[in-house]
C-alpha cells in the first residue's frame, strides 16, 4: 500500500505492542535506502528511546499496514512532523 519508499525507523510500541502511530517525523536519511521517517506511539521515554533493542528497520509499507492513516503524509519533505491530535484523532503537523 506504500512501496517504493525505502526503509524507516519505528519503535516496538508499533510493531510488537500494537499500538497506532501518535508522532512521526522525516529526518534527513542515514543512507541511500533510508526515507528519512521515524515512527513512534508518542509514547515512549526517554530511557526507552536510548535502549537501541526497542528500535528497528522496517520498510515504510510495513508501517503503512500497521497504520494506513500515515499513507497521506508520506511524499512530505524533510524536516516534516505530524502528531496525533487527543481530541480528533487526526495527524495534525507540528511546527516550532
Amino acid at each position: 500500500i506504500a512501496t517504493g519508499l525505502g526503509s524507516c525507523i519505528a519503535t516496538d510500541h508499533i510493531t510488537v505492542d500494537g499500538r497506532k502511530v501518535g508522532y512521526m517525523y522525516r529526518d534527513s536519511p542515514d543512507n541511500e535506502i533510508d526515507s528519512g521517517w521515524r515512527f513512534l506511539s508518542g509514547k515512549e521515554s526517554q530511557v526507552y528511546m536510548d535502549n537501541p533493542n526497542n528500535l528497528e528497520i522496517y520498510d515504510v509499507n510495513t508501517i503503512a499496514n500497521y497504520d494506513p492513516e500515515i499513507i497521506p503524509f508520506l511524499s512530505e519533505p524533510i524536516g516534516s512532523a505530524f502528531e496525533r491530535d487527543q481530541e480528533t484523532r487526526k495527524f495534525v503537523e507540528v511546527t516550532e
